[in-house]
């Protein structure tokens, strides 16, 4: 067994804050793809298979040949099923919203987490996290406003794309520490990749040399990115990084602006800033009780 690094905080913070500024740009090709006239569907397969690719040998190593079938393949693939969804239904509302917008409505599901973590895994939630989450989900209705402004689709697939990955992390939590977390990545694209390559050839669109190339960067950025998630909390604490994913919100907006000229409004960052604050809220206290709750890219 390979031995903890030792606690080295300015590593871990570094490595959480690399993540955090590679992972928007996953986004930044899934909406660019989707410009060109890919379809979404083939863009979340592609994410998901060169993802497998990408982290099969790392598994390979770890465990075998053997071991890279899931031992529960049928409650993999429901798992790998709502993370499908997730990835859909983000990659969808990127058509109809700016990239900062999407993320910042996505910040639903730390909060989304919390209530299934009390009705499904039947943790124990105190007021103060009860609060937190009603605080939390009015911010989303600040970013959102329905009622004072045409509801936006995108909207709502970014809301049910949070919920989607809220769902798939509690499930995640069911099987914790039954393999390697890289096996389970491996496992979960793999089979995510597998269910989707039924419909591909309904949809296909054959892709050009740079096409390809955005397809491959989809699949490494998000290894890369989560690969340096996990050595950060190698060296510091959850209580520390937890914080730090929310600076993927910086990056996001640059990206966008960049890219796409887009720019969130006055309100979109007053709704933000209160989500945020909610679920930094609920990540210190859950690190507290030694249960993080995980927040991630699809």
């Amino acid at each position: 067994m390979t031995p903890k690094p030792t606690a080295q905080p300015l590593i871990g913070v570094a490595l959480m804050l690399g993540a955090m500024a590679s992972l928007p740009f996953i986004d930044v090709f899934a909406k660019f793809l989707g410009q060109q006239g890919v379809p979404v569907l083939q863009i979340v397969w592609a994410r998901l298979a060169f993802g497998a690719l990408l982290t099969l040998p790392f598994a390979w190593r770890i465990t075998g040949p053997r071991g890279l079938f899931p031992a529960r393949p049928v409650y993999h693939s429901f798992r790998a099923a709502f993370l499908i969804l997730a990835t859909f239904s983000f990659f969808l509302s990127l058509k109809f919203l700016p990239i900062a917008d999407a993320l910042a409505i996505f910040f639903v599901q730390p909060l989304v987490v919390t209530i299934l973590s009390a009705f499904v895994l039947k943790e124990d939630v105190g007021r103060n996290r009860w609060a937190a989450v009603a605080v939390g989900f009015i911010g989303t209705l600040i970013i959102i406003r329905p009622g004072f402004v045409a509801l936006n689709p995108g909207s709502v697939l970014a809301l049910a794309a949070g919920c989607f990955l809220a769902i798939y992390f509690v499930m995640t939590r069911k099987i914790a520490g039954q393999a390697d977390a890289m096996v389970t990545t491996f496992q979960t694209n793999a089979t995510g990749a597998a269910l989707i390559t039924l419909a591909m050839p309904l949809l296909w669109h054959s892709p050009t040399p740079g096409q390809w190339a955005m397809f491959a960067g989809l699949g490494f950025i998000a290894t890369f990115g989560h690969f340096l998630i996990v050595r950060a909390y190698d060296f510091a604490e959850a209580s520390l990084l937890a914080p730090l994913a929310y600076t993927e919100m910086v990056m996001a907006t640059f990206a966008g602006w960049w890219f796409f000229s887009d720019f969130p409004d006055a309100m979109t960052f007053l709704g933000v800033g209160v989500l945020i604050s909610c679920a930094l809220y609920i990540s210190l206290t859950e690190s507290r009780r030694s249960t993080p709750v995980d927040f991630e890219q699809p």
